[in-house]
């Protein structure tokens, strides 16, 4: 009841907001909290546009029936053109059913020099990009998105949305200095941007269906052994249209206060690839990766897990807690897990000793294949 209450709150006041076009709370509508109908694809072709690292000495590989097909040289067709890494991640994710084809990216890095410099060598059609994902609010996954923008709008869908997991997405973030009390910037996701582009964002705090093809999971329950490792501070309250309202899941008196991050709307995007199980995507996986795929599990009432892909945030784990996470990973039974950006080398590591039949490690240009 409680929780029910506090929800009917929230649309609420978000519907308030939403009455002020000035400050770009126009462009904002609420997914259904209804249950989903989670769809299936035939075929899930992943681009990675931006990671930390490229390496063109990777060998092709098939990994429990995963296809990894790495980037070669990276470079363009001026040879001075090469992708460009950064601390950030990007993805580019193409589907099939049927005939149906749909492509949706999944956040977009750190910079637009980076994203717009590898979409370009990469040779990705963005003109078929039929939705956009933000995977929570932090700069290294959306800081190239109004410069996507800026270059790709007009040639995209006049219908176009960004999905987000929750209004914590717009929140101010900074980071912690060695000096107690003294933060640094670290920016927040413009909504008025969003607007001048004519983009409306959806605030999925429920499972989301996306495209037609994929869902997200939704504000992700906290049940496995994880705990939140050291990232962000967040602070909470808008100001000239610039901000996140969170008073349904903040108390008022935190309002313009700055509190550790906890990433209450950080939200996974998966598929159910037929006859594979689920692909889940942790962009950075803040909340705990083993906790991310039990939310997809229960949102799709599927149990098998194909593909744990992207980044878990371990790579500031204690090596005993690092030790713990990947048992939990696991006893899920994935058939593949894909490190990505943040989840640290010595992730990979461990990995691989754990289960060393079932890692792929891709760089910036790896192409990833799930299904037929």
């Amino acid at each position: 009841m409680a929780k029910d209450i506090a929800r009917r709150g929230f649309l609420t006041g978000t519907a308030a907001l939403a009455a002020s076009a000035a400050t770009g709370f126009a462009c904002v509508e609420i997914a259904s909290a209804a249950p989903i109908t989670v769809p299936t694809v035939d075929r899930l072709d992943m681009r990675v546009l931006i990671d930390s690292a490229h390496d063109q000495f990777l060998k092709p590989a098939t990994v429990q029936g995963v296809r990894h097909l790495p980037p070669g040289s990276g470079r363009g067709a001026d040879y001075r053109q090469v992708l460009h890494n950064q601390w950030g991640l990007s993805l580019f994710l193409q589907t099939k059913r049927a005939e149906e084809e749909r492509a949706i990216l999944l956040d977009f890095g750190y910079s637009p020099d980076a994203l717009l410099n590898n979409i370009d060598i990469l040779k990705v059609d963005a003109a078929r990009i039929d939705a956009l994902i933000v995977s929570h609010g932090h700069h290294d996954h959306y800081g190239g998105l109004t410069g996507f923008l800026a270059k790709y709008r007009e040639r995209l869908s006049p219908e176009l949305r960004l999905y987000a997991g929750g209004e914590d997405n717009f929140c101010h973030r900074v980071s912690p200095t060695p000096v107690q009390g003294q933060f640094t910037d670290f920016g927040q996701l413009d909504r008025r941007e969003l607007a001048a582009h004519k983009v409306k964002t959806v605030l999925c705090e429920t499972p989301t269906v996306v495209a037609g093809h994929a869902f997200t999971t939704g504000q992700i329950k906290r049940r496995s052994l994880e705990r939140m490792l050291p990232n962000t501070f967040v602070e909470r309250g808008i100001k000239d249209g610039l901000g996140c309202d969170a008073t349904h899941y903040s108390a008022a008196e935190l309002q313009g206060k700055i509190v550790p991050d906890e990433h209450v709307h950080e939200h996974a995007t998966c598929f159910a690839v037929k006859g594979k199980g689920l692909v889940v995507i942790s962009s950075c996986g803040h909340v705990g990766i083993v906790n991310s795929v039990l939310q997809a599990q229960e949102v799709s009432g599927i149990e098998k897990v194909h593909a744990i892909v992207g980044g878990f945030h371990l790579g500031p784990a204690p090596k005993d807690y690092l030790r713990e996470v990947v048992a939990e990973i696991g006893r899920l039974k994935p058939d593949v897990v894909i490190p990505m950006h943040c989840s640290g080398l010595n992730f990979a590591l461990e990995a691989q000793a754990q289960y060393p039949e079932n890692v792929i490690v891709p760089t910036t240009g790896s192409r990833l294949v799930f299904g037929a």
